[in-house]
């Protein structure tokens, strides 16, 4: 059975069918895959879920919510009709030379910020019992920013209109750190667009949690409270 019989959310046509099936049947209206409100689903629904959880209080209604939304991301990605290949799961090697490569020298550049403007305050690096925790949700959010959002976008806008709106869509979700929120936008337009060139999601993973790492422990916390972003950010006391 074509995987696309098997698809939840129907996959967006190419320009060509849109013309095929208005040239058999002229009088049928064909909408626009980017009008059409069910292609947006997916992407609106689980963006509304994470804002929710991240401008809610840690809770039981706070942990339904997050349950709802790693259910919805599972069962679009399941069944959607999107190849593990255009997933980014299937070449860990593709482009992972300069994926790393670069995120190394991201990663010296805030260290070196970090030292110049050590007397700024105190930092909050992340204890090394816990690192591989962050690194493990550095990779989950990577899947959920190119896996689910960015190919799906990338399948209504257009590549390099995808990587746009999601790096607009990964900011904004670290809202309101002035800090975190710059710097998820420029780390956003660098992990969407090496995604788009190379469709490997594991570099990029390593990648985001180096730089997690090294903001947590060489900026002052004061600007990062902690890492925290949405209500988490405005409640923080020292």
């Amino acid at each position: 059975m074509p995987a696309e019989s098997k698809s939840f959310v129907p996959r967006i046509p190419r320009n060509s069918q849109l013309i095929s099936a208005q040239t058999l049947n002229p009088n049928h209206p064909v909408r626009s895959p980017v009008s059409d409100p069910a292609n947006w689903l997916p992407v609106g629904l689980v963006y509304a879920l994470i804002m929710v959880a991240v401008w809610t209080p840690q809770g039981r209604f706070n942990a339904v919510v997050n349950l709802f939304a790693a259910f919805f991301i599972l069962w679009f990605t399941v069944r959607g009709s999107y190849s593990a290949r255009e997933l980014g799961l299937t070449h860990p090697a593709d482009g992972a030379v300069v994926i790393l490569g670069a995120g190394l020298l991201l990663v010296v550049v805030i260290g070196v910020a970090g030292a110049v403007i050590a007397n700024l305050g105190p930092n909050h690096p992340v204890p090394w019992s816990r690192a591989w925790q962050y690194a493990v949700w550095a990779l989950q959010q990577q899947f959920i920013l190119q896996s689910f959002f960015y190919v799906r976008l990338e399948s209504l806008l257009g590549g390099r209109r995808a990587v746009l709106a999601a790096t607009l869509l990964f900011a904004s979700a670290h809202i309101p750190s002035p800090a975190l929120t710059v710097m998820s936008f420029i780390g956003g337009v660098f992990f969407c667009e090496m995604f788009r060139r190379y469709r490997n999601l594991y570099p990029l993973g390593l990648v985001h949690a180096a730089l997690g790492l090294i903001i947590a422990a060489s900026l002052p916390d004061r600007w990062l409270h902690h890492m925290r972003v949405g209500i988490g950010f405005l409640q923080y006391h020292p």
